[in-house]
């Protein structure tokens, strides 16, 4: 029934991240100024300061993530933008440009008639992400990078908030909940590499992103596209977000960890990802 619908939608995605002039989704208009901040010749932290504290909502994420337990282990609170940036660097600020955006998103009006499924997809994301920092502390330090590996989880779905905003404008696809799920299970992977290509990420990521939901033996955890696939699949026990999940998480965990190391993994990780879940908002 939808299935023109579909092919409509994609050919429209298609059509905005071709070509030189990348027409990007309105949510990430915060997530293209920050980068292109960043990327400025004449670049300064005075000039991000500026830019990140024109944005109320990104500012206190910023400031409540540098007074994080993650981030302020010593308890000395910072209040201004300022000295938030200096403290968790501008990866951070590059991560909670992409939070703000997504979080932004799944609390529009046009996402209502989705129900409950943006809410699910952005704590599976934020999930996701604080298990990617986790996983790299207790298994593959030195290996990853704990920024990138934070920052990839969050964003690794990032194609299906942007599929969801285009899904919404037609009801016949909203009220078709297999052909929904379908579509999104389909092509958020796809559309997540292309999107982030668009936006210039590394191809370390672009690569862990792009591979995420391909099923795989994975023996030890050694680099970013391994590393996030573990984190979604244990994710997708905990915190899915499609419905239903198809997930080898149960043979690949018991593969990768024996039941001691498990619980000891999810125990010590626990306050960490509840944590930067509170940073990030969930």
């Amino acid at each position: 029934m939808s299935s023109p619908v579909v092919f409509k939608i994609l050919e429209s995605i298609a059509n905005d991240l071709s070509g030189e002039d990348v027409s990007f989704p309105t949510f990430l208009d915060i997530t293209f100024q920050v980068r292109m901040a960043l990327r400025s010749p004449d670049f300064s932290m005075d000039k991000l300061a500026k830019l990140v504290s024109a944005e109320p909502l990104m500012s206190a994420q910023i400031v409540r993530m540098a007074n994080s337990v993650a981030l302020n282990p010593g308890g000395r609170e910072v209040a201004d933008v300022k000295t938030a940036i200096l403290r968790v660097g501008t990866d951070t600020v590059r991560t909670v440009s992409y939070a703000v955006a997504m979080r932004q998103m799944t609390q529009g009006k046009e996402m209502l008639v989705f129900k409950d499924l943006p809410k699910r997809l952005w704590e599976h994301s934020a999930h996701v992400a604080a298990l990617c920092r986790a996983l790299v502390k207790r298994f593959c330090k030195g290996e990853v990078n704990e920024d990138e590996a934070l920052f990839t989880g969050l964003v690794h779905d990032i194609g299906a908030f942007y599929l969801l905003s285009r899904a919404a404008r037609f009801p016949e696809l909203v009220e078709d909940h297999v052909e929904l799920n379908a579509f999104l299970s389909g092509w958020h992977d796809s559309i997540s590499y292309s999107l982030l290509s668009a936006l210039g990420q590394s191809e370390n990521v672009l690569s862990a992103v792009q591979e995420h939901e391909q099923a795989r033996e994975i023996k030890a955890i050694h680099n970013l596209s391994d590393l996030l696939y573990v984190a979604n699949q244990i994710a997708n026990l905990l915190s899915p977000w499609l419905d239903p999940v198809e997930s080898s998480a149960s043979d690949i965990l018991s593969e990768l960890f024996d039941a001691d190391t498990l619980q000891t993994l999810l125990g010590e990780s626990e306050t960490e990802i509840n944590d930067l879940k509170t940073a990030l908002g969930v």
